[in-house]
């Protein structure tokens, strides 16, 4: 008798076949040379942002201390620490954080993900119903390919130089009729994954506004969530003060996400969710403790005594790192590649930069690609076999634009590199043979 293999759910039959960028990052890892090759595709934090002796310090502080951090190696409670939620809270009050006020708090709470951001973003999938997703395209690729595995439809909204237009968005929900009934929730990249597009305090309000009419209009509130993951990384003094959308949310449909991975350390696996207190909040505490309790004591307790002891100085190292880095960069861009960038985004926040070429396509399957990852087939530019010339990794744009979106074609000309990850030494030779790809491509036409 033959006997079937394991019965998956539809969600377990979609995973089981892995995300185009999971396929490309497993196949390049694979043969990776560390010092030789280059990723400027993983948006790792650099090594050097990490506090790792103010880490220590934390550890030691708070072990020394269990009257105050109380059984630090033990469990936790579901909705978080309580040293850590009002760590948050006094962090965002004191350095008025996007405006925010504790009037503001007086009505909202605080809760701690089981492991980052991420795992608060996953939540979100299990709690809400299947439907409608609005978001930005370029769009959070990670998140929007798992919100389609879980059964949401992914409608993203294209982005200009202020993030994402507010009167295509109106045009979209206009051309859904009736279909609006069906929209679940909106999800935003304040400062966007890939782009690094910062969203508008004008756009942030007039996003909230449509939110709210729409809410009126199907009469339940649809939650507006703003990933806020490298807000604290707006390192460009000539951008205007990133506003918070919860100082302007009347009807209590706006959630922020925030994160202490980029500015702290992300083996710490803190992410955090501010949002009106009701029944979705308290549904997020139970799933929290439905798939672990809370995340590891110990560290949202070091991340607590971090955020009460010297983390504006932390932040202002971090920043003062990228806003150099970030500047070279745009440097190199402009002498190596500038010819045939069409338009660069980034570079005034967080560690990316997100660039369309005029003529040469990026895509998996192009003569750019493989130039880059040495499959041209041609000996002189792949090198020998058993050790190719030096590969270099980056986020192809394909990825980054929604298939049934209008960024289709301009897509197969992007792609995502990041500054945060790689040392400059190695961040200039991959622009270097960024620039031989382009010649390539070029003589092949």
């Amino acid at each position: 008798m033959k006997i079937r293999d394991v019965l998956l759910s539809e969600y377990g039959k979609s995973s089981s076949i892995p995300s185009p960028v999971n396929r490309m990052m497993t196949d390049f890892a694979i043969g990776f040379r560390d010092g030789y090759d280059i990723n400027l595709g993983v948006g790792y934090v650099n090594e050097s942002t990490i506090p790792r002796q103010q880490i220590q310090t934390a550890c030691e502080a708070v072990l020394s201390n269990p009257e105050k951090y109380r059984a630090s190696l033990n469990y936790g409670g579901a909705q978080g620490s309580s040293n850590l939620i009002e760590s948050i809270r006094k962090f965002h009050i004191d350095n008025r954080i996007g405006g925010i006020t504790q009037d503001i708090f007086d009505t909202r709470d605080i809760v701690i993900g089981a492991n980052g951001a991420t795992s608060l973003l996953e939540s979100i999938t299990h709690l809400l119903p299947a439907g409608i997703v609005v978001t930005a395209d370029p769009m959070y690729y990670i998140y929007c390919n798992d919100l389609e595995r879980k059964g949401f439809t992914v409608i993203a909204v294209p982005e200009d130089n202020q993030g994402l237009q507010t009167d295509l968005l109106k045009a979209k929900l206009k051309t859904l009729g009736s279909g609006k009934e069906t929209v679940q929730f909106f999800y935003v990249v304040t400062v966007n994954n890939p782009s690094c597009t910062i969203l508008s305090n004008r756009r942030k309000r007039e996003f909230v506004e449509i939110v709210t009419e729409l809410s009126y209009e199907v009469g339940r509130k649809i939650p507006l969530f703003f990933d806020n993951a490298y807000r604290d990384l707006v390192h460009d003094d000539t951008v205007e003060p990133l506003e918070s959308a919860l100082c302007y949310d009347e009807l209590g449909l706006v959630y922020e996400i925030g994160t202490l991975s980029k500015i702290l350390a992300p083996g710490l696996r803190i992410g955090y969710l501010i949002g009106p207190k009701g029944a979705f909040l308290d549904s997020i505490i139970q799933r929290t403790s439905d798939i672990g309790f809370s995340a590891p004591l110990i560290n949202q307790e070091i991340a607590s005594y971090l955020l009460d002891n010297g983390i504006e100085a932390q932040i202002e190292k971090v920043n003062k790192g990228y806003r150099e880095k970030a500047k070279q960069v745009r440097t190199w861009i402009e002498e190596l590649l500038s010819d045939s960038v069409q338009e660069c985004r980034g570079g005034s926040a967080g560690f990316y930069y997100y660039l369309t070429l005029a003529n040469i396509t990026t895509d998996s399957n192009s003569d750019f690609f493989k130039f880059l990852t040495r499959t041209t087939g041609h000996a002189d530019i792949d090198g020998p076999t058993r050790n190719p010339h030096p590969k270099v990794i980056y986020i192809p744009g394909e990825y980054c634009v929604h298939r049934n979106g209008e960024m289709v074609e301009i897509g197969k000309r992007q792609f995502r590199i990041s500054s945060g990850f790689e040392e400059l030494p190695q961040i200039h030779d991959a622009l270097k043979y960024m620039k031989d790809a382009i010649d390539y491509c070029g003589e092949k036409v």
